[in-house]
This record gives C-alpha cells, sequence and structure tokens, in this order.
C-alpha cells in the first residue's frame, strides 16, 4: 500500500477558526477607519498572536487587508479618485512638513516606499488624511523609536498619494517643489 507524502500536520477541520476569520473581515469591513488590532483582538476575544495568524491566513486566501500604523482596514473601492506617486527629499524632522502641505491640499498619502539595495522596494502604509491623522502618526514614530523608512535612502523616498481632484494633487506638488521636497 502507497500513499501519499504528508506535506505537513494534519489539523482537524477548525470551522471556529473559519467563523472568527469571517468575523474579521465583518468587522474590518463595517468599521469606520483602521481597526486596531488590540481592539480586533479583544472584540474577538482571542490573543493578538491569533489574530495576525488569522490575518496571515486571510491574505494567503486572497483577501486585501491592509495593516496601517493606526490598524487594519481593506483598500479603498472608490472609482473616482486620481492618483500620483511623488519623488521625495528631506530630512526627517522635515516629515511633519511634508505631510502636512499633501493633507491641506486634500491629499490622502497612501504609503511611503523606499528602494533598499539588498531587499528591494519596501513600502510602509499610510493612510494619512488629515492634520490629526499627521499628529498621530508622528507620536507613533516618537513613542515607538522607530526610524522613518526614509533613513535607510538619505531621506529619499516616494509617496503614492491620492486625491478626488487632479488639481490638488498639482496644487500640493507646486507647494511641495516650492518647498524644496520634490525631486527634479
Amino acid at each position: 500500500m502507497n500513499s501519499a507524502p504528508r506535506l505537513g500536520p494534519s489539523f482537524p477541520s477548525d470551522k471556529a477558526g473559519s467563523a472568527r476569520r469571517r468575523r474579521i473581515i465583518e468587522r474590518i469591513r463595517s468599521h469606520r477607519g483602521p481597526l486596531s488590532g488590540a481592539e480586533l483582538a479583544k472584540q474577538l476575544r482571542v490573543s493578538r498572536q491569533c489574530l495576525v495568524q488569522d490575518i496571515a491566513i486571510l491574505r494567503a486566501a486572497g483577501e486585501e487587508i491592509v495593516a496601517t500604523p493606526r490598524g487594519y482596514r481593506l483598500p479603498d473601492m472608490a472609482k473616482h479618485t486620481n492618483r500620483a506617486v511623488l519623488a521625495c527629499r528631506h530630512a526627517p524632522k522635515r516629515t511633519e512638513e511634508e505631510l502636512q502641505i499633501l493633507v491641506d491640499h486634500g491629499v490622502k498619502i497612501l504609503d511611503v516606499i523606499v528602494e533598499h539595495p539588498l531587499y528591494g522596494e519596501l513600502r510602509g502604509s499610510l493612510m494619512i488624511e488629515s492634520r490629526a491623522d499627521v499628529q498621530d502618526f508622528l507620536k507613533q514614530v516618537q513613542t515607538t523609536h522607530a526610524s522613518l523608512l526614509s533613513s535607510l535612502t538619505r531621506g529619499v523616498h516616494l509617496h503614492t498619494v491620492e486625491a478626488s481632484r487632479p488639481e490638488m494633487i498639482s496644487r500640493a506638488c507646486a507647494r511641495l517643489r516650492k518647498r524644496g521636497f520634490l525631486l527634479k
């Protein structure tokens, strides 16, 4: 009798886990804005580690769950947005000014991207769309003592941004250029 090789440990059917993962998607979808991992784990009465594992399983199954500094969210499905990628360079102390220029022009900062010599493209989700979001982000940088991704590339980085009208991005770019943020 020749049986197929076992590829990994065998787990019993995980009906409770499947139901919990469906609830994760429902709660993220119904929540207005990002939902923190700690809050989501508390709502589901599971550990943070269990939640992280469930998120990984959902992503492997094709769910596009975005992890931001403020929590988990699903991608925006707005069809009438205009996107651009901005190439920027500045010292860390000018981060607040750069982000505020963008949000003051009605531009949402989706992410930050750097080109690392070893790992290639590194991307961090930001989802910053207001001055309050800018302050929350800067507070997290300060309290976690984390380095900005742009510190890996001497301040050079990209931002994917979006706005409801293209002229909002154009006006923000003009201001960023005037203040010396945009790369030529």
